[in-house]
């Protein structure tokens, strides 16, 4: 009797044992499973957030302009920040543009760098464009409430508008764009999405200032 008392007594230990056993191991693997969890949607929310800005940043192109000297020789291409974009830094930013024969990248010079006083009625003034090479744009700066885009850190955000300046009459560039040419090409910012430049130049030219885009 005596005996089946203590076998029975040590299945009871064993069982209880192996019980707790039970509740340890299942306890860890809950802890992991919620540190995982955790885990995963602080990433989910980081990549998230990510492609969020992602998608909002880049640059809008408002408007392309182009004045006349026989053919086109300037252009004025307007541009800022999308719709809940981050700041862009100009001077990381690019210009790819072409005329079906002939494809250039332009970058930013900043000695062509103006304020809007600077502009005193005309923004086609030859200042503003005969010291740039065929592979550079100057900044005409047009509005900036804060003061983010100067010369050394031309940096455009929420509000701000700027105009990009061209010389396309460089005789190492376009050598100007005669009519009926079809112009494309795209302002790359350092992160997000461009802005698309596409026009074709009139038919004939009897005005001075066209708008193109």
């Amino acid at each position: 009797m005596f005996g089946k008392r203590k076998k029975y007594g040590a299945i009871g230990i064993g069982a209880m044992i192996v019980f707790i056993a039970m509740v340890l191991v299942a306890g860890i693997a809950a802890s992991v499973l919620i540190q995982t969890s955790s885990r995963l949607e602080s990433q989910a929310m980081a990549t998230g957030e990510q492609t969020t800005a992602e998608v909002a940043t880049g640059i809008s192109v408002a408007g392309v302009q182009g004045h006349v000297n026989g053919d086109i020789d300037y252009l004025v291409v307007e541009v800022r920040p999308r719709a809940g974009s981050k700041p862009i830094d100009l001077s990381q930013t690019f210009i790819e543009l072409s005329d079906s024969d002939k494809k250039l990248i332009l970058k930013y010079d900043s000695t062509e760098y103006h304020a809007k006083s600077e502009i005193n009625g005309d923004v086609f003034q030859s200042g503003f464009f005969d010291g740039l090479g065929a592979e550079e744009f100057g900044i005409i700066v047009m509005e900036d409430a804060d003061g983010s885009c100067t010369a050394s850190t031309p940096v455009i955000n929420r509000g701000d508008r700027v105009f990009l300046t061209i010389n396309v009459g460089n005789s190492t560039g376009f050598n100007k764009l005669a009519e009926r040419t079809d112009v494309w090409g795209m302002v790359v910012p350092e992160e997000g999405a461009p802005g698309i430049i596409s026009f074709r130049t009139p038919a004939a030219y009897t005005e001075t200032v066209y708008e193109l885009q």
